[in-house]
């Protein structure tokens, strides 16, 4: 049973992987890309998913399918195009585990997606269809995107949101808003971190972003704020959930994760978006925080996506 389905950007992270013996900076293949990173998450929480995109048909676009199948992704809506490259998104790291990217997609296959190759009857059987921002940025994908929106809403799907701000990847600052901007309104379930709020909404403040999104029609909206848990925000109010402490060893994916475990525990509450409470919100919050901590504690995305019963036992240690 498919649950959550997503649209979007699957790719190679090659990773800082430190220096070789002849002083040359080391990168490590990993699979990754932001809503690839919440299905596996979902998928190794108990949740059915599916993906929907376009790599290319090369050795990369091979490991990043396969990767997806052993993880129980379903794939039937994921496209191999032969005349596009999968994209790869090459990834420092400095000393607190902060990533600074360089992406070769001049263009990426996941910027290819058409809208008539878009797998209609995934997104109409699934509860949940969650995309990013980054399936914005380039045509076709764009438009694809918006598509796959307007078949999931007419099947009565939630929406799920999580833009994701690469500048390198938008012409300026105001395309990005624009494009990142479009698609808020129609959106069920928000998350953004504390670095996109002015990004999003004009309000540097994330209780000001959170409440915005909130009166622009989301039931619920999440601003993450790094080491210092995220805000959890509905109509009735909004409050600070602490972080779970953590030996952060490499970041990346950690967004993903915690909007997986916040998925996975709305899927699980049974509720609609329009019944969710202040107490819900901040329930799924506590839950990806702790999916999260344990994220980042590994290396790389999907690699560090941790499992049901890892996250039941720290939640079982607090």
């Amino acid at each position: 049973m498919i649950s959550v389905t997503a649209l979007g950007e699957l790719l190679i992270d090659f990773t800082d992987a430190g220096v070789s013996g002849g002083g040359q900076k080391l990168f490590e293949r990993n699979p990754g890309g932001a809503p690839a990173n919440v299905l596996v998450a979902l998928q190794r929480l108990g949740i059915g998913t599916a993906f929907l995109g376009k790599v290319g048909s090369d050795m990369h676009g091979e490991f990043l399918l396969g990767t997806l199948v052993a993880n129980g992704v379903n794939c039937d809506g994921l496209m191999m195009d032969p005349s596009y490259f999968t994209t790869l998104a090459f990834v420092a790291l400095d000393e607190t585990g902060d990533r600074t990217f360089s992406f070769a997609r001049k263009p990426g296959a996941d910027t290819q997606l058409r809208p008539e190759e878009l797998n209609r009857k995934i997104i109409s059987e699934s509860r949940v269809f969650h995309v990013g921002s980054l399936s914005l940025t380039d045509e076709p994908a764009r438009s694809a995107t918006l598509a796959a929106l307007d078949i999931a809403r007419e099947a009565g799907c939630v929406l799920s949101y999580d833009p994701n701000y690469r500048g390198s990847l938008w012409p300026n600052v105001e395309a990005a808003k624009e494009q990142m901007r479009s698609i808020l309104p129609r959106m069920d379930l928000v998350k953004i971190s504390d670095e996109e709020c002015d990004l999003m909404t004009d309000e540097p403040d994330p209780v000001k972003a959170a409440h915005k999104i909130i009166a622009g029609g989301a039931k619920a909206c999440v601003v993450t704020l790094g080491g210092k848990g995220a805000y959890a925000c509905t109509a009735d109010g909004g409050t600070v959930v602490p972080p779970f402490k953590a030996d952060v060893v490499d970041t990346t994916g950690a967004g993903d994760s915690f909007w997986g475990g916040f998925l996975c525990s709305f899927c699980e509450s049974g509720k609609a978006p329009a019944d969710l409470t202040r107490a819900d919100v901040q329930r799924f919050v506590r839950f990806g925080n702790a999916v999260a901590s344990l994220c980042v504690r590994k290396r790389g995305g999907i690699p560090a996506m941790p499992t049901r019963p890892e996250v039941d036992a720290l939640l079982a240690g607090e």
